[in-house]
């Protein structure tokens, strides 16, 4: 009986971690690793293993229902996965070895950084405008990367075009990077790239994210599978959840404004980021 209690209270969190991660194209593996370490006292790199599973399950949800949207860019998308593939593996082979070295604590003070750091870029770009201005560069003219999808919040249909794929290539490489070593999906990053390089609407960068976390949870799981670390008691109840959320989540992103998705977005990381650090340096 504990058992099926301590699944369906699992599911229950997956679910909202699904919600946010698809409303905001983290990939929800920021919520599930910090609940499942600090809460359920699971060993970090095992928690990683049940979150790119959650990644997985949300990025097939969400990734058909925004394509349904016209949401999601898939040929940005596909361009900037030949950065994060490799970034993952790499990432994902580091972290065994860290943990190997047993040097958990130090990846979740620093994971906890790099959520704070792109937490504090976030609120700089909160703003209710749907695009910055975009100028393309010669590889986004040339390989056709513009697009544009009709804004049910504005009514209206948004045109736009990428800008610099050049920087947006090497923060990918980082978001692979980081989704290799800490399961999170590296969504974060990816919407930062999409959002801030690429100069792609919000809701284009979230649900293009939403596509590309799944891609890149692929290279990490394989690594992980052979490690280990993907503990199926842990992973179907989170999978389960974290579908159903992430379908709600789709159903929702299309309506809402802007401007409430970068604030969820940035409050989310923020929170998150304070208890991975707690937790690393040791506290309660």
């Amino acid at each position: 009986m504990e058992l099926i209690w301590y699944l369906v209270i699992l599911a229950v969190v997956a679910i909202a971690a699904g919600f946010v991660g698809s409303l905001t194209g983290i990939g929800g593996g920021i919520i599930i690793i910090p609940v499942l370490v600090i809460f359920f006292n699971v060993p970090l790199v095992v928690a990683i293993g049940a979150s790119v599973i959650t990644i997985l399950a949300n990025s097939a949800t969400t990734g058909s229902a925004y394509l349904h949207d016209r949401l999601t860019d898939l040929r940005i998308g596909m361009f900037l996965e030949i950065a994060t593939v490799p970034g993952a593996i790499i990432g994902a082979v580091l972290t065994v070895y860290l943990v190997h070295a047993d040097l958990q604590d130090a990846l979740l003070v620093a994971l906890g950084i790099i959520l704070i750091l792109l937490a504090v870029a976030g609120l700089r770009r909160i703003r209710d405008d749907a695009y910055a201005v975009a100028v393309p560069d010669r590889r986004s003219r040339r390989l056709g990367f513009f697009g544009s999808y009709h804004d049910a919040q504005l009514n209206e249909t948004i045109a736009y075009q990428a800008a610099d794929t050049n920087r947006a290539l090497g923060i990918m490489f980082a978001a692979g990077l980081v989704a290799g070593m800490f399961g999170i999906g590296s969504g974060v990053l990816k919407v930062t790239a999409l959002d801030d390089a690429l100069k792609l609407p919000i809701k284009v960068s979230t649900a293009t994210s939403n596509f590309m976390i799944g891609v890149t949870a692929c290279a990490t799981t394989g690594v992980l599978l052979a490690a280990g670390y993907v503990n199926a008691v842990l992973a179907v109840p989170v999978a389960v959840g974290a579908t159903a959320g992430a379908l709600m989540g789709s159903y929702i992103l299309p309506g809402v404004r802007s401007r409430t998705v970068r604030i969820a977005f940035t409050l989310v990381l923020v929170g998150l980021s304070i208890e991975l650090i707690i937790r690393g340096l040791g506290g309660p």
